[in-house]
């Protein structure tokens, strides 16, 4: 008889542990589980990239702050994210420590691989926070973008195309969707 081998739960403080020794490979913890983070290709990488930047130069000098993923988000009590970009406005959320609490506005960029459950299960997570005023994800096939935004405690959905202008009203800022995509190649298809 085979026997079956179950994954071990950690606890949170062993995951901080974990991340704290392999500050190179980020990973997320759901429910005791840790699941490491995949790489990303060259175009995902590129759209992750330029949305960091563009909010940068918009909220440069405000009391908000933007993050890569490289930064942990927490969900709740048992459940810490890698968001691709994160904007935090609370002072609590800089300096010297590595978990985000209180995301105000958080961009996934979507893959073959994670692209179900972004739009799913971590769509459920996020929209749980009550700090999230808008949750983002970016189409990494075509120009596109699609945004959940908080509107007196309801969620209210808008998508948009290369064509048009993204606004972030908690933040107060806008840009446009084609500048998100600058220097992504896709393929004839429109894949990337």
């Amino acid at each position: 008889m085979v026997a079956e081998h179950q994954p071990r739960t950690i606890s949170v403080e062993e995951y901080f542990e974990l991340e704290k020794n392999n500050p190179e490979i980020c990973y997320e913890y759901i429910d005791g589980y840790v699941y490491m983070m995949a790489g990303g290709s060259f175009n995902h990488d590129t759209i992750k990239s330029n949305i960091q930047g563009i909010l940068w130069t918009l909220l440069r000098g405000n009391k908000c702050r933007v993050y890569s993923s490289d930064m942990k988000t927490q969900i709740s009590e048992k459940r810490y994210f890698h968001p691709d970009v994160t904007i935090t406005c609370d002072p609590g959320d800089r300096g010297t420590g590595d978990l985000l609490k209180s995301p105000r506005v958080v961009f996934e960029v979507l893959s073959p691989t994670t692209e179900m459950i972004d739009r799913t299960w971590e769509l459920q997570n996020y929209l749980a926070l009550t700090t999230l005023e808008e949750y983002i994800l970016i189409d990494s096939k075509s120009q596109k973008m699609e945004l959940y935004r908080k509107e007196q405690n309801k969620w209210v959905y808008d998508a948009f195309n290369a064509e048009d202008e993204v606004e972030l009203p908690t933040l107060g800022i806008r840009f446009p969707v084609a500048d998100v995509y600058e220097d992504v190649i896709f393929d004839k298809e429109g894949q990337m």
